[in-house]
């Protein structure tokens, strides 16, 4: 099936975006030359220290070319915030836009969205559908042990990241990567590769694929209480974690009730016998952990309040001996 655009790829565009993978993407099609006379992206949210008022990656983006912004809390003309809504409706279709473009917007797009466009939705999903559909793809596929991810345009349908596919690029996930790395080179290829979706489709050469029936996962989106390392998992799943849990919202453990949050972590091996959580080793060069299956050696740690510090660094404010242990993890309420 060939995707139908218009012969040019000057084209009308509405944005929906939030963060700053989202901001990267706007940034291409705006230097690439297309209209964008409307941007949906989240309400402002209380951040910092200071809690103040902060516009979203893409609002400020868009805010910087004088481009209208709309910022509804919801987008179902039926559910808590119906003026929300139509008022949202209302600024779409005023922009007559040919296709809406969305990258990490945070809210359900209802069915009338979908159809407002003249020629639907397309979505920039930071996985290789159908693998990790949902909200925390780069996260989960770290934290799976992936070795590979990338990018899938995709039109939009009411599933969740259900729709064909039309354009994907790969990427290798590197045995050090953090999810802030990852996704850094994501946004960077998330925002070529929607620019050349588009243009492949104004010339009439873009191809829609269904998406396979097997290979489907979902990305649940990251809780808090995800971040606290449980010893009694095996050293390299817990240096995933760490790694996919970095920068958000940063891999924690506790000694004696005090946080700590670690940063950067490997797997070594461990001594049999030794209870996990207990402290093998302590050098400038790490924090040696023993786990069920071989040790974690903590490379960058932070105490609550304090700077991400080395270890050798945070061992001159923390005092901690071999044989200490890590408290366990807390236990986690089943969900439903």
């Amino acid at each position: 099936m060939t995707a139908r655009f218009p012969n040019s790829p000057f084209m009308k565009l509405i944005f929906a975006g939030t963060p700053e993978f989202a901001s990267v993407a706007l940034a291409r099609l705006l230097a690439a030359g297309f209209q964008v006379p409307l941007v949906l992206t989240q309400p402002d949210r209380p951040a910092g220290r200071g809690m103040k008022l902060q516009a979203s990656a893409v609002k400020q983006l868009a805010l910087q070319h004088h481009i209208e912004v709309a910022q509804p809390r919801s987008l179902r003309l039926d559910g808590k915030f119906p003026e929300d809504a139509a008022a949202a409706r209302k600024a779409i279709e005023a922009a007559q836009a040919d296709v809406m473009v969305v990258a990490a917007y945070g809210l359900i797009l209802p069915q009338w969205v979908l159809d407002a466009p003249r020629l639907g939705c397309l979505n920039i999903h930071a996985s290789l559908l159908p693998r990790w559909r949902g909200a925390a793809p780069i996260h989960r596929a770290i934290e799976a042990g992936d070795t590979e991810t990338g990018v899938t345009i995709m039109q939009m349908d009411a599933g969740l990241d259900t729709g064909d596919m039309l354009l994907t690029e790969r990427l290798p996930i590197g045995p050090e990567d953090t999810t802030g790395a990852l996704h850094d080179r994501l946004g960077l290829l998330g925002g070529r590769l929607i620019v050349e979706a588009l243009e492949i489709a104004a010339c009439g050469g873009l191809t829609a694929q269904k998406q396979p029936t097997e290979g489907v996962t979902y990305a649940h989106k990251i809780e808090k209480a995800e971040a606290a390392l449980d010893w009694s998992q095996d050293a390299a799943t817990l240096a995933r974690r760490v790694r996919a849990f970095n920068p958000f919202p940063g891999a924690a453990t506790a000694r004696t009730g005090e946080a700590v949050k670690v940063w950067t972590a490997h797997a070594v091996d461990g001594e049999a016998g030794t209870v996990p959580g207990q402290v093998l080793l302590v050098s400038d060069a790490g924090i040696h952990v023993q786990t069920a299956s071989g040790a974690l050696v903590l490379t960058e740690l932070q105490r609550a309040g304090g700077k991400r510090l080395a270890a050798s660094d945070f061992l001159r404010g923390f005092e901690l001996r071999v044989g200490d242990v890590f408290d366990p993890a807390p236990a986690q309420k089943a969900s439903a």
